[in-house]
Order: C-alpha cells, then structure tokens, then sequence
C-alpha cells in the first residue's frame, strides 16, 4: 500500500490534521508497521529518535477507536512525566475534529484530580506505569475493554522498577489484547521479556542510514579546552535551540557552570538532575529562557522538543547508533531545517570521520570568525 492510498484510508479528521502537519509522506517505521497495527497485529518496532515512531502508532490507533463508545479502548504507557504529557499533546492534536477524547495521568500529580478526568470518559489513556496500576487498584479505570495496550520507549519503560508493574497493566486486559512496543533502542533480552506478554509478534526494526535526518553535518577541530568557548560562541548566535551531548556528568557540570559564569544561562539534564531541576530545564528551554541544554544521552531519551536547530556534539558519539539517535533530535521527519555539529579535539577528527564514512554523510569543517561559521580553508 503506498503512502497515498494509506493516507487517504483514514477517517477524515485524520487526512485534514495531516494536511495541516505539512507532512510530504510516512516514515520507514511508520510506513512498516501502520498496515501491521491496523490488522491488529501484535508489533515490536525499534526506530532511531526522530523517525516519528509516536505517529505509527497513534495513526491506526485514533483510525480504529469507536468514538461512540465511553469504554477506555487504548492505553499508552510512558517511563517519565515529560513523555506522558508530549504523547497527550499529539493526541489531542492529531484528533482534533473527532469526538475522541484523551486523558494523561502522572505520579506525584493529585489523584483526586486525576480521578475527576476519568468522569469524562476518555477514550485514550497515556499514563506512567505506578499512577495507572495505582486507578487501576482502585477499580477506577477498568481494563475490560481496552484493545491496544502500547509500551512506547520501552527500552526506559521495562527497567527493573518498573517491569513488574507493567506486567500487571497488561496481564490486567483481556487476553486478546494488542500490544504494541516502540523503542529506539530494545536489546535482546528485553524483546524476550516483552515477547512473554504479546501474541506472536512482528518485529520491525529500521536500518540506521534510512533514519538520518536531512540536515547539514558539521565539524569544529580545536584544543580540549577550547570546546567550551566554541560552545558559548553557538549559544550567542542568533536563533539557535539547540541540544549539547556528551556522555560525563562531570564533565557536563563543568561546562554549564563555565557557562553560565560567561553569562549564558543553559539547561542541565543528566541523570542526577532532581525532577524540580528537570522540569524548569526543560520547561525553559521550550519557552526561550535558555538558547542550549547540555544533557547525556539517557537523561534526553523520550524528551520531544519541537523547533530544536542544532545538535551539539561535545564529545565523539561511540558508535553511529548513538550519532544518528542524538541527531535526529533536528530535522525531525525532515519538517524542520536543522545542523548537527561535533565539536573534537585533533585526537578526535580521525574517529569521527571514521563515522561519518560509515554512515555515508559529507562532514564539512567550519571555523568561527567575528562570531560567524564559516567554511575552513
């Protein structure tokens, strides 16, 4: 089935939200797997960040709900707050100008609160793991009727904390329930476990050099020490939002302290980071208190920001999984412009040529001059 004949199966509030999207045509992942959860099947999808895995299953799961009915029909489980509230937002997005109606519940939130959103009979569920199986305890949401079950990011949802509570959830449905799970990242074991819960699944998984965004990749080669003043120089320029990674904690405290001294406040996400710092880093940077936030690869997973100009890399990604996951978080489903940017030590350009071969994209290497990127001579 081609992207057209798809897209024009869908029920009309659908085919009008993806005129308004500006969307040319589905991804990889959705392309494989959308025809899969319309038929019901079980899918296990494994897609780099911003392939656009949200929308694969979000597509057929608003196309098949009974938008009469007043049954809670899909649940979708998300490891952290921002992510719950991001997919809520899709959802209310992409069903704008339908009767279906959503609801997003979060630890730590006032249940009494939550409760009241269940009045209204929502017809999607997004929700962290704990809060659900805690309604669900309390016999205020009922499983009964829910047909899609979805593990998004699952990879972060099926950790040990919390993969006994999502066992519940799903073994709390009817037996003839779908499940769906989506993830950039899934290692063997975690399929296995999954594969428990789920009834002879297919699994999709998109090759990374399909996944590369459409943006333009470049290098800066200076001293160690240097990194932090090409780093401040991108954060002063005009229109930047862009997101810096590098994989030490400590390293990352140094900088945005040094940073923030030469008066460029940044955003901080790392996995010691309180929840309180996270929110108003992330909150911050969505709304233009801060031009960058420096963050290690596992504290941004599941963190959808819209707009993103940049992608800093401050230290060499290991291999070319983790260039294209940190890359794709610009030029999402090439409906953004965007540049990716690696800044490396001399001892460092070899290896991430080395990548860049691999992955068969043409690195251009810039140098500053009076605050401008310009071409290296």
């Amino acid at each position: 089935m081609t992207d057209s004949t798809l897209i024009t199966s869908f029920q009309s509030f659908l085919q009008e939200n993806w005129t308004k999207s500006n969307f040319e045509r589905l991804t990889a992942v959705q392309e494989k797997t959308i025809p899969l959860v319309l038929d019901g099947q079980d899918v296990i999808a494994e897609s780099p960040t911003g392939t656009g895995k949200t929308l694969a299953y979000l597509l057929p799961l608003l196309q098949s709900l009974d938008q009469n009915s007043i049954a809670i029909q899909a649940v979708i489980l998300a490891s952290s707050h921002e992510l719950v509230m991001q997919i809520h937002s899709e959802i209310q997005q992409w069903s704008s100008g339908s009767l279906i109606k959503s609801a997003a519940f979060i630890g730590g939130a006032n249940i009494k609160k939550q409760i009241e959103k269940l009045k209204k009979k929502p017809h999607v569920v997004v929700a962290t793991p704990g809060r659900l199986n805690e309604l669900i305890k309390m016999k205020k949401v009922k499983m009964h009727q829910v047909k899609t079950i979805v593990l998004d990011e699952a990879d972060q949802l099926l950790v040990p904390e919390h993969q006994d509570t999502v066992k519940t959830i799903i073994q709390s449905s009817l037996a003839e329930r779908q499940v769906l799970l989506f993830s950039a990242t899934l290692n063997k074991d975690l399929e296995m476990t999954a594969k428990d819960w789920m009834n002879n699944p297919t699994v999709i998984r998109v090759e990374e050099e399909a996944a590369l965004p459409e943006v333009n990749h470049i290098y800066f080669v200076c001293d160690n020490r240097d990194k932090i003043e090409l780093l401040r120089k991108i954060g002063r320029m005009d229109n930047v939002k862009g997101i810096a990674f590098m994989e030490d904690i400590g390293n990352l405290n140094v900088f945005a302290q040094k940073l923030e001294f030469k008066h460029l406040p940044v955003g901080l996400l790392h996995s010691n980071t309180k929840k309180k710092e996270r929110v108003d880093a992330i909150n911050g940077f969505r709304n233009g208190k801060y031009n960058l936030l420096l963050a290690t690869d596992v504290a941004a997973r599941g963190l959808d920001i819209k707009g993103i100009t940049h992608v800093i890399h401050l230290d060499v990604p290991k291999d070319t999984k983790q260039y294209i996951h940190r890359s794709g978080r610009t030029g999402r489903l090439g409906s953004e412009s965007g540049t990716v940017i690696s800044i490396v030590s001399y001892p460092e350009e070899a290896k991430l040529k080395k990548l860049a071969s691999k992955l068969n994209i043409e690195l251009q290497r810039k140098v500053f001059i009076k605050g401008e990127i310009r071409d290296y001579r």
